[in-house]
């Protein structure tokens, strides 16, 4: 909620400079994207890409090789980017959802507080409707979209991500093998018809139950 991430970037263009000329540089050795962390308004966005042709404009006067079409996509882990998404697709090259941030924002829990921790619910009937709202959304507009975070690498949550239509998993290395197993043994055909009917439940334990058939 406070001063960081791209907040923070934005606010010491200084700082910002010598980042995303290093980023730039570094692109010469092999494919680089850049992820744009916490956004929430399109301004962001403008912001970020004048700074990053600035950037690039001041490489070139000193003749340093780059990748010029270096791409550039944004992170969806607040509720206001994922409703209004397509403000960022507009603006970008691919999204990447990041799930333990917006599943504390939308539900105004902080997970290091244990009064309150016991209510993180990734199931929760808002967070699902964000991320397969997201999903749909850039799939419509041909636009790559990622999940990151705790879910991506949830076996569990799997057949889940697969019925709403994603096809990019981003996790921890050594949850890769668990999922990659769960992916193998899906049917997609099954899929997406079970998890649209799933994202119509609005009670915890119905869903609970519908997640647990989707796994069987």
């Amino acid at each position: 909620l406070g001063r960081r991430a791209i907040r923070l970037s934005l606010a010491e263009p200084k700082m910002f400079q010598t980042q995303l000329r290093a980023i730039l540089r570094a692109s010469k050795h092999g494919p680089i994207k850049m992820l744009i962390p916490m956004l929430a308004h399109a301004h962001e966005i403008d912001q970020t890409l004048a700074a990053l042709e600035q950037a690039k404009s001041s490489l070139r006067g000193e003749k340093v090789v780059f990748d010029a079409k270096i791409q550039v996509g944004g992170m969806i882990e607040i509720p206001a980017a994922a409703l209004a998404v397509e403000l960022f697709i507009r603006r970008l090259d691919f999204l990447s959802i990041g799930t333990n941030d917006l599943i504390q924002y939308t539900l105004a829990i902080d997970r290091s507080d244990e009064q309150v921790a016991s209510l993180y619910d990734p199931l929760h009937p808002a967070v699902l409707w964000l991320i397969a709202h997201t999903i749909a959304t850039a799939e419509k507009s041909g636009v790559p979209v990622s999940v990151c975070g705790e879910m991506a690498g949830d076996p569990k949550m799997t057949r889940l991500l697969l019925g709403m239509g994603l096809r990019i998993f981003s996790m921890h290395p050594s949850q890769i093998l668990k999922v990659k197993n769960r992916v193998l043994k899906s049917d997609l055909s099954e899929l997406g018809p079970n998890v649209r009917k799933m994202l119509r439940l609005d009670e915890p334990a119905k869903l609970a139950e519908a997640l647990e058939k989707l796994n069987a």
